[in-house]
């Protein structure tokens, strides 16, 4: 079986953000598969997908501080400047971290590890909503 869902999350803050009760509750098929897989693929270039740490909100502000000196604003070399000091960051936090992530499913669930959860990584300040393409393959 296949099946493909477009979400559309509302904007959110800048930030790392926790979503897996979010994609969950928009695939209640997942519940019907005992084995499959999980696509979601995130269609823009500033933000995006990864799994990490679900249970400590540190660790979300932890990232984003990270990532923000790691990869900060207004760098002398940057040239894609023209839709505002978070514009390129941005993008450059996107590659690093990735447009998608897969998760196994496993007895109609996500098989995801005690202490992971899905994140969107926000990277703008004033972002609109964004959309996740979700595949399901079980």
């Amino acid at each position: 079986m296949w099946s493909q869902k477009t979400i559309h999350l509302p904007p959110l803050s800048r930030g790392f953000h926790l979503i897996t009760d979010e994609i969950e509750q928009q695939l209640p098929q997942i519940s019907q598969l005992d084995v499959g897989i999980l696509h979601l693929f995130i269609q823009h270039t500033s933000a995006s997908l990864t799994l990490n740490e679900n249970a400590d909100l540190t660790v979300r502000s932890d990232m984003e501080r990270h990532f923000n000196h790691f990869v900060p604003e207004r760098a002398p070399y940057y040239r894609h400047t023209y839709e505002g000091d978070d514009d390129m960051p941005a993008h450059i936090k996107s590659s690093l971290l990735g447009a998608s992530v897969s998760i196994p499913i496993s007895h109609g669930r996500l098989a995801l590890g005690t202490w992971q959860g899905i994140y969107l990584g926000e990277h703008r300040n004033h972002a609109g909503s964004r959309t996740i393409i979700a595949t399901l393959q079980g």
